[in-house]
């Protein structure tokens, strides 16, 4: 396309674009941006039990990484313990496994909470887990205030494109509102909740859908916090961020980010008349695409986060991820970790490129490229608001079908040539060539994790751990905000999966409907 002075004609610079740091924020949230100070390189790493994830981290701290990113295994996600028949085969396969508050005192060993920010991409068991984070800062004698990071704690697109939630969606959205009003009274330095397209985009959204999709659960989770939760805009908003996926279509994701930015900054404004011009802003983490890296020549994979992850500082991201080339195979090695964190700082420390507040401000086509997505997106808004709002576009299937019916199209593109996958269906090498050996989790780490489970259990005071299971059922079914009565149960060593099970009986389980 060849982009002309007429494509942006009807742009006004105030009130589509504004300086850095200024409404609307399209050209970023900060004045200075990464002249100022570089984005967080943020590597997500978790698998095996915690003694092995605390290596890793220790091993990406000493390398340069700046923030620290955690990934539970399915049982944690899903709120049983290690022991369960339910986690058979899957204890540390995809995450670290966190059963109790000493696996988390393990996970964190040497690593000084006040001097480091957490995320942990964590929803269902989102509260659990920040409370182990709460108790643990404690007993490093860290202050909650102190405590900065952030917990993703975005349950509405589990429902709509991964599927880690326990309770029904209205019960699952109490307890989201709750994090937010427990963090804006006790943590004020904690992003309470991390809106995820990421994970919308990996099962096959476009960009447009993933920005409208999650622009809808931000404006839900919103809603329901000033509705349910009785919390004024402006005690939340500051504090909510976003995660979104960096694909493969360069421009595309560039300008998807600044659209981004400037429509989340007029709904705040507009829609809920948020006056703290940090309501305002769209914060957001980036993590190059996992579902375009390829088990075929996957050192191809490489170059891919490399342009990946130049899309996401070119957009204005504030914390990043690059996956590891060998992430198709298994679980990443050291050496692959090494080279994705290494992609970052090259970015940062060689190419120039952070030097410059917006390199790409005023280029006619990112400019129409961006005026294009945010139209685009206000459409599905629109259409989504006429449904009754998110929840109500996930009860009837909408956000399922539409990224369904995308992720079949693109996949038929991929297997008809009309897109090109280097290595694959263009210019495809020996099937036989050498693959990367990959990180497995052993068997040995697996009963060292249950066998620790049960001498806690053993070893605990049971009878403190039931009268605090009960006094949280209490506050379950009395609408109490239930962290508190969660971080006692955590503090007596109750486990993840029993505390899961005390709000299972309160609040029941979702099962999904059929909708195709």
């Amino acid at each position: 396309m060849l982009g002309k002075p007429n494509d942006i004609k009807d742009i006004v610079y105030d009130r589509d674009l504004g300086d850095p740091g200024e409404y609307p924020f399209t050209r970023g949230v900060y004045p200075t941006m990464y002249t100022g100070r570089l984005w967080t390189m943020r590597q997500y790493a978790g698998y095996a039990i915690a003694e092995e994830s605390n290596k890793r981290y220790r091993y990406l701290l000493k390398q340069g990484q700046t923030g620290l990113s955690v990934a539970f295994d399915l049982p944690t996600q899903m709120g049983y313990d290690s022991d369960h028949a339910f986690s058979q085969g899957e204890v540390g396969k995809c995450g670290v496994a966190i059963d109790t508050l000493e696996d988390m005192e393990t996970l964190f060993e040497s690593i000084p909470l006040d001097r480091v920010s957490t995320s942990m991409t964590i929803n269902a068991t989102a509260a659990i887990l920040l409370a182990m984070y709460i108790v643990v800062a404690e007993k490093q004698g860290v202050a909650q205030e102190a405590l900065s990071g952030t917990v993703q704690n975005d349950i509405l697109k589990e429902y709509v494109a991964r599927g880690t939630y326990i309770y029904p969606p209205e019960a699952s959205i109490r307890l989201t509102i709750d994090i937010m009003a427990y963090c804006s009274t006790h943590l004020p330095k904690w992003n309470t909740i991390s809106v995820s397209g990421y994970h919308i985009r990996e099962a096959g959204a476009t960009a447009v859908q993933e920005l409208a999709f999650t622009l809808a659960h931000g404006i839900a989770y919103v809603h329901h916090a000033i509705e349910q939760g009785h919390l004024d805009v402006d005690s939340f908003a500051p504090r909510i961020s976003f995660f979104f996926n960096a694909h493969n279509t360069f421009f595309e994701e560039i300008a998807k980010f600044r659209a981004a930015r400037r429509l989340w900054a007029r709904i705040m404004r507009e829609r809920f008349r948020a006056k703290d011009p940090r309501s305002w802003m769209l914060r957001f983490h980036t993590q190059t695409a996992g579902c375009t890296l390829t088990a075929q020549e996957p050192q191809n994979n490489a170059i891919r986060v490399a342009f990946q992850a130049l899309s996401a500082v070119l957009g204005g991201t504030q914390s990043l991820h690059t996956n590891s080339r060998d992430e198709a195979l298994g679980l990443p090695t050291e050496g692959a970790v090494q080279l994705a964190l290494r992609t970052q700082q090259i970015i940062a420390y060689e190419s120039g490129v952070p030097s410059v507040i917006d390199p790409l401000g005023g280029s006619y086509y990112i400019e129409q490229l961006t005026n294009d997505i945010e139209q685009r997106v206000q459409e599905y808004l629109s259409a989504i608001d006429d449904m009754g709002g998110a929840l109500k576009a996930i009860e009837n299937g909408f956000f399922q079908k539409e990224i369904h019916k995308s992720a079949y199209e693109y996949q038929q593109a991929i297997e008809q040539g009309r897109v090109n996958v280097i290595g694959v269906n263009k210019f495809a090498g020996n099937a036989e060539e050498k693959r990367f050996s990959n990180l497995k989790v052993s068997s040995s780490a697996i009963t060292k994790q249950i066998m620790r489970l049960r001498r806690i259990k053993r070893a605990r005071d049971n009878g403190k751990v039931v009268g605090f299971l009960r006094a949280l059922k209490d506050a379950a079914a009395a609408r109490s905000n239930i962290m508190p009565a969660i971080i006692d149960c955590v503090r007596c060593h109750a486990t993840i999966g029993e505390i899961s099970d005390a709000l299972r009986e309160v609040f029941g389980e979702y099962k999904e409907k059929n909708i195709f």
